[in-house]
């Protein structure tokens, strides 16, 4: 009696634990579809540091960004730097048209105190600067910035890539896109191993299969802003060969949609809010 008691104690115990073991390892684990998400620091980790500065870059480094996405363009002199907007009015002490500068002139504004007297002194640096400091370490999700301002940009980040052997198949992690489609397919066509995305505002709200297909044609990527994106279009992106990579984030929830959308990275100015996993880098 005795020992079918401590059977049947045995088989509950075993029971129990084939039942509720996997439910408890459950608990606190990531959904899988958060872990493959490729985490894209907007402008460096611009939620914590000024945009485009040395600073954000470092910032996002730290946070272990799978890649920090730097806005270039070229000053008067020919030289590239990372800077958003096409005046310097906004995020340094300056006024006037990023053409308008030479490198010199551009270096001599402060880009950080605006973001906050911390990061006074800040400057805009050179697109070498960046390259030469961070490749090899965290990729790099290259924005030609208003090309069509910059006659023969693409020229330039192609040159400067290539002599650093970064142009080479599966050499680096090193994306190029633009809103300016043209000259994505000017880049392609000097950087045939280099992966590139077509960016999508708003205006690309509509797009049709057919053009997804044109876009696969020199791209690799569709990178739409997200307030757009939904599974459906992550679907019709994935069919035509290309993947997607989506943006803005700024806030929490903004990124958990675009986890159950099923993208396959998010371009974000706080990169704690696409967590990084063992793995993903």
């Amino acid at each position: 009696m005795i020992r079918r008691i401590f059977s049947i104690i045995f088989m509950f115990v075993v029971f129990m634990c084939l039942f509720t073991v996997p439910a408890f390892a459950a608990i606190g684990e990531t959904p899988a579809k958060q872990q493959q998400v490729v985490n894209v620091a907007h402008r460096g980790a611009s939620g914590h540091a000024p945009e485009n500065t040395m600073a954000a870059f470092e910032k996002a480094f730290e946070m272990k960004s799978d890649y920090i996405e730097i806005d270039v363009q070229m000053t008067k002199d020919g030289e590239l730097i990372a800077i958003h907007d096409t005046t310097v009015d906004r995020t340094t002490n300056g006024m006037g048209f990023v053409g308008d500068f030479t490198l010199e002139e551009i270096q001599q504004l402060d880009a950080g105190s605006w973001f906050d007297e911390e990061f006074a002194g800040e400057q805009i640096p050179t697109f070498e600067e960046i390259v030469d400091k961070y490749r090899g370490k965290v990729g790099l999700l290259i924005e030609l910035k208003s090309p069509e301002l910059y006659p023969g940009v693409e020229e330039k980040v192609a040159d400067v890539l290539t002599e650093r052997n970064m142009h080479r198949p599966n050499n680096n992690k090193v994306i190029i896109q633009s809103f300016n489609h043209e000259s994505v397919q000017r880049s392609k066509e000097l950087l045939p191993n280099i992966p590139h995305g077509v960016l999508a505002g708003m205006n690309w709200a509509e797009v049709t299969d057919e053009q997804l297909q044109e876009f696969a044609a020199y791209a690799d990527y569709f990178n739409p802003n997200r307030n757009f994106v939904d599974e459906e279009l992550v679907e019709r992106v994935h069919r035509s060969g290309m993947e997607i990579y989506a943006y803005t984030v700024r806030e929490q929830k903004h990124a958990d949609e675009l986890f159950e959308a099923g993208v396959d990275g998010i371009i974000t100015d706080f990169p704690e809010y696409v967590y990084d996993f063992p793995g993903q880098n």
